[in-house]
């Protein structure tokens, strides 16, 4: 018996679905700079609304632009009969997704958006449809193949979710949105790790380990002691970081001279510490930590490496769950 063999299958998707993208690539024209537009202005809610597999389209796109500060949710235009209308509000701009435009329960949210003059951008396959005539902003996607009998939702899916994607992205840029931006939505999870910065885990304030260069190395001894990162920020009279003393150097320096605790720090401190700006985020940070084998980096604002504003241990890093 020959052994089903699924891999030509998947591949025929793909492809079909790569036309798909090619075809709404090609049609992209003004009307989606009018919709980003919109969506960007827009002072109350994007709201997202759909039947079927492109209800669940739109909750995805909703959840991107809500990402990116463009506040949004998903509506089920079958509850919309029932209810649901009462969300939306004339402030509000409402996105419709059907691949026919002909829906039967998107013809109430249609004439209800219409009645009230709420701006309609319908995102749509047929131009004849009721959908595609009553929005005020049309962002066509051409009619493709679907992968599955020629009629399992797929391909038109897939350019569904593309040219959501693509409203989202557009939309950050036009709000100039940041990765500091988008950080403020992501405080958690794998990517709030990597959109750390230096600033947000660094020891700062009164638990930076500072210590005079004119001071001897037992006061230094103490000090390291005391503040448990097994190294001390070096600073001169002006308060401007002039070295650094850690724990490998007092050991080393202790089999060499056998007066070390009468000694200055600035006799025994690596001068010109590696800084990093506090806007970097934690995950560079441990790269060049990893790169100069040590455990611990300076920490300063703009361009002024000499001022010290933290410190930054590896301990902190780990205990952020960076890698």
């Amino acid at each position: 018996m020959k052994k089903n063999n699924y891999k030509k299958i998947a591949k025929d998707v793909i492809d079909l679905e790569i036309q798909a993208l090619k075809k709404l690539k090609n049609s992209i024209n003004d009307s989606f700079n009018q919709a980003v537009n919109s969506i960007v202005k827009c002072q109350s809610k994007t709201i997202l609304c759909g039947v079927g597999k492109s209800y669940l389209i739109a909750s995805k796109i909703a959840a991107t632009l809500s990402s990116v500060g463009c506040p949004s949710f998903a509506l089920s235009a079958s509850d919309c009969s029932h209810g649901d209308l009462g969300s939306i509000s004339k402030k509000d701009i409402l996105i419709l997704i059907s691949n026919s435009g002909e829906t039967e329960e998107l013809k109430p949210v249609i004439q209800y958006a219409n009645r009230n003059k709420i701006t309609l951008i319908g995102i749509v396959s047929k131009k004849k449809s009721i959908l595609y005539k009553a929005s005020d902003i049309k962002l066509f996607i051409p009619e493709v193949k679907e992968a599955g009998l020629e009629i399992v939702p797929t391909s038109s899916t897939c350019e569904q979710l593309a040219i959501g994607d693509c409203l989202a992205v557009a939309s950050l840029h036009k709000k100039r949105f940041s990765k500091k931006n988008f950080k403020e939505f992501h405080p958690s999870g794998s990517l709030g790790a990597k959109l750390k910065t230096v600033e947000d885990i660094m020891i700062s304030g009164n638990g930076i380990p500072f210590i005079s260069e004119n001071s001897n190395m037992k006061k230094a001894l103490n000090l390291i002691t005391k503040k448990k990162l097994g190294m001390l920020v070096v600073i001169n009279k002006k308060k401007l970081t002039t070295g650094i003393i850690t724990d490998g150097q007092i050991r080393r320096s202790n089999q060499k001279n056998i007066n070390l605790i009468n000694l200055l720090v600035k006799k025994v401190m690596t001068k010109n510490p590696i800084s990093v700006n506090k806007e970097m985020l934690a995950a560079k940070s441990l790269s060049i930590m990893s790169d100069k084998k040590i455990t611990s980096l300076c920490v300063h604002k703009n361009n002024n490496k000499r001022k010290t504003i933290g410190v930054l241990h590896i301990h902190n890093i780990l205990s952020a769950n960076i890698s």
